[in-house]
């Protein structure tokens, strides 16, 4: 079954920066496309960013393009989102997902299990 375990959120001004990792395990790592997700308390999950499994296609959503970067490390099944510029309104609970798939703009998480999630907190 597959695990998944985020790090790196943190406080940060407006306008900061973070990297936020995920370590993924019990699975075949390197054949999946993977994505980070968000949730603020009382939404819905949305997805924020795609790789696929060997990294050379991505895709963001439309309110983090040219702040975020997504990147992954096969050798040590990480998946890392660089977030600079970052805005009051990203706070939120950041997670990881494994055999993610966008479909029209939108992300899908291809995995039930999740992880803990890593709080980012944004202040203004």
């Amino acid at each position: 079954q597959v695990q998944l375990m985020e790090s790196g959120g943190g406080s940060v001004q407006s306008g900061g920066s973070l990297r936020l990792s995920c370590k993924v395990s019990g699975i075949t790592y390197a054949v999946y496309a993977l994505g980070w997700f968000r949730q603020v308390p009382g939404k819905e999950r949305e997805g924020v960013a795609y790789i696929n499994f060997n990294g050379d296609s991505t895709f963001y959503t439309k309110d983090v393009r040219g702040r975020f970067t997504i990147s992954r490390d096969n050798a040590k099944n990480t998946v890392y989102l660089q977030m600079n510029s970052l805005k009051p309104e990203e706070t939120a609970m950041y997670y990881c997902n494994v055999d993610v798939t966008v479909l029209a703009g939108t992300m899908y998480y291809g995995s039930d299990s999740w992880g803990k999630g890593t709080l980012v907190t944004v202040s203004s």
